[in-house]
């Protein structure tokens, strides 16, 4: 799929999904219809996000209730439209697979069919348009934890994927490497989903939705649900300065 066909719709439907973990329960009837371009996803570590994103590309299917991609059932997208959904993980070294840059990047490319020799030259290509030709031959391992991340960013903007899902993406960047992501991300023409903390990079978004507890405890303008969730965890550190002190 080229960038110019994706449309508002492709997005990512959860209807009634339930997810436990043994006895422990996730999503108890999560519903949500996410059309818009750009969603950010908030909330406190356990919330969720990341079980919502794992659903979302087929990593984890809901015990009833239906998660799905352009009307395909998520579960079984990776069989069906290899590289519908794209996913950044939080940890680059939870992703990665093959030992060099150009590998890496490859990979997507050749999850759809492309040989893998015409794969490694797009990779190549693709690093040049970037400023980052030299990295083509390097070892992963050289790579710092951001540069790891930019890595698997540079892997999905590649694979051209209609829905990415990017799991914490600017934990692990410097300033500068926040920045450019920032950038990307704007620019991109996919419709993107972003769970994150850090609240400022959510500037501009269609949406922001906050989970809590596995719930939606907001959803509606990115400037006003960011500020309902620093408002409330800045109630709960007062109550708990309170109590402690």
């Amino acid at each position: 799929m080229r960038p110019d066909s994706y449309k508002v719709s492709d997005l990512l439907s959860i209807s009634n999904a339930v997810l436990k973990r043994g006895t422990t329960p996730v999503f108890d009837g999560l519903t949500l219809q996410l059309n818009e371009r750009r969603i950010g996803l908030i909330g406190d570590n356990g919330a969720g996000k990341s079980s919502l994103f794992r659903m979302a590309c087929g990593l984890e299917a809901p015990q009833s209730g239906s998660v799905t991609v352009q009307g395909l059932v998520a579960f079984r997208i990776n069989a069906q439209r290899p590289n519908l959904v794209g996913m950044m993980f939080q940890n680059p070294d939870d992703q990665i697979v093959f030992p060099t840059v150009q590998e890496e990047l490859a990979l997507g490319l050749t999850a759809t069919g492309i040989p893998r020799r015409d794969a490694i030259a797009q990779a190549r290509t693709f690093l040049a348009t970037r400023g980052l030709a030299a990295w083509a031959e390097r070892a992963i391992s050289s790579l710092s934890q951001g540069q790891r991340q930019h890595v698997c960013w540079l892997a999905i903007l590649l694979s051209q994927p209609a829905l990415i899902l990017l799991d914490e993406p600017f934990a692990s960047l410097d300033l500068p490497g926040q920045a450019l992501l920032h950038e990307d991300i704007a620019q991109a023409p996919q419709q993107i989903i972003v769970s994150t903390h850090v609240l400022e990079h959510l500037r501009g978004c269609d949406r922001v939705v906050w989970l809590d507890h596995g719930r939606v405890r907001a959803d509606g303008a990115a400037d006003t649900v960011c500020e309902q969730y620093r408002a409330d965890v800045a109630t709960r550190i007062r109550k708990r300065t309170a109590t402690t002190g």
